[in-house]
């Protein structure tokens, strides 16, 4: 092998401390989206359908290190669309067979932040909508237009 050549991806090895416990799970764990996932797109799409326009992957106040996948500025309407695994679903949540306490620690982490971040954005005025993956994205963007609709005849 040169130097320049990489090695095969079944040689590689994780370093000591390292979350990725086999080279197959370190491509898998990389492949994952943090944003633009499919039920994101799908339900983005039926919003813009039904004339609502917003900014994707935005955050809805700026002193916040927290984006939501839809924000709708105007109206104050921060939409979260949560992936089951990764935001711990009631319904779908399985906690995984290997580095188990890594990977449960991280889900409650991400638990623990949802509930800050839907406090943050109340006390600062702002509707939080959250969506699990597995919600049907007719019945979500139904419920978003409704509530931007709402909430812009009320400001008007």
């Amino acid at each position: 092998m040169g130097q320049d050549a990489a090695p095969d991806q079944e040689d590689w090895v994780p370093p000591d401390g390292s979350w990725a416990s086999s080279a197959a799970r370190r491509r898998n764990m990389q492949a994952i989206r943090s944003r633009d996932t499919e039920p994101e797109r799908v339900i983005r799409r039926l919003v813009h359908a039904r004339g609502l326009r917003y900014r994707v992957a935005a955050k809805p106040i700026p002193d916040l290190r927290r984006t939501a996948d839809l924000v709708f500025r105007p109206v104050k309407v921060a939409v979260f669309i949560d992936g089951c695994y990764w935001h711990g679903c009631p319904e779908h949540y399985v906690s995984p067979k290997t580095n188990s306490g890594y990977w449960s620690d991280k889900v409650k982490g991400n638990m623990a932040r949802d509930q800050d971040t839907n406090q943050r954005l109340t006390e600062a005025g702002w509707t939080v909508l959250r969506f699990w993956e597995h919600e049907s994205p007719d019945g979500c963007a139904l419920k978003i237009t409704q509530t931007v609709t709402r909430l812009r005849a009320r400001r008007n």
